[in-house]
């Protein structure tokens, strides 16, 4: 692989964003790249917002009326995406983290927030590989590149992501 450039925008004030964060969610887009074996230069947009904010993109584009962890918007289909003109870089889309849900999330598992905006970036940087979760052998197979690349990054599962109040 040569090239990633990843462009991460905080538009939210309700969580801190912790030092660090930023670098990890690069080297976990570097990581899924590698790991799928992408060829060429890649660009890949992050941005954190609040539940609000996530909440008015899941109804506009997916009219469902509930805020979520993390939205895809991939740029390309089959492998094909647009190109920056002035880097030649694919561009392959945009990944929304709700930075609320994000805390959320961390606590109901039990794990840190680091590991859980790892996580969400895997699992939407895979979307926007074109991978997809709607029958169970597709969520399985995400399910294991994501947590391949959380062990990749030193980030492996500390606990079940099935909760116990469900079963």
């Amino acid at each position: 692989m040569e090239k990633i450039r990843v462009i991460i925008t905080n538009n939210q004030k309700k969580v801190k964003i912790p030092t660090g964060l930023r670098m990890l969610v690069r080297r976990c887009c570097h990581a899924v790249l590698q790991l799928e074996g992408f060829e060429g230069i890649a660009e890949i947009s992050v941005t954190f917002v609040d539940n609000n904010e996530i909440h008015s993109l899941n109804k506009q584009y997916r009219n469902k009326d509930s805020a979520t962890d993390v939205l895809s918007f991939p740029m390309g289909e089959n492998g094909v995406y647009d190109i920056d003109p002035k880097t030649g870089a694919q561009i392959l889309g945009d990944v929304v983290i709700s930075m609320e849900k994000a805390v959320e999330q961390a606590q109901r598992y039990g794990h840190s927030l680091q590991r859980e905006v790892g996580y969400l970036t895997a699992h939407s940087v895979l979307h926007l590989l074109g991978y997809d979760h709607i029958d169970n052998m597709e969520r399985v197979r995400m399910r294991e590149k994501e947590e391949k690349v959380m062990s990749l990054l030193g980030l492996p599962a500390s606990t079940s992501y099935v909760r116990e109040d469900l079963l």
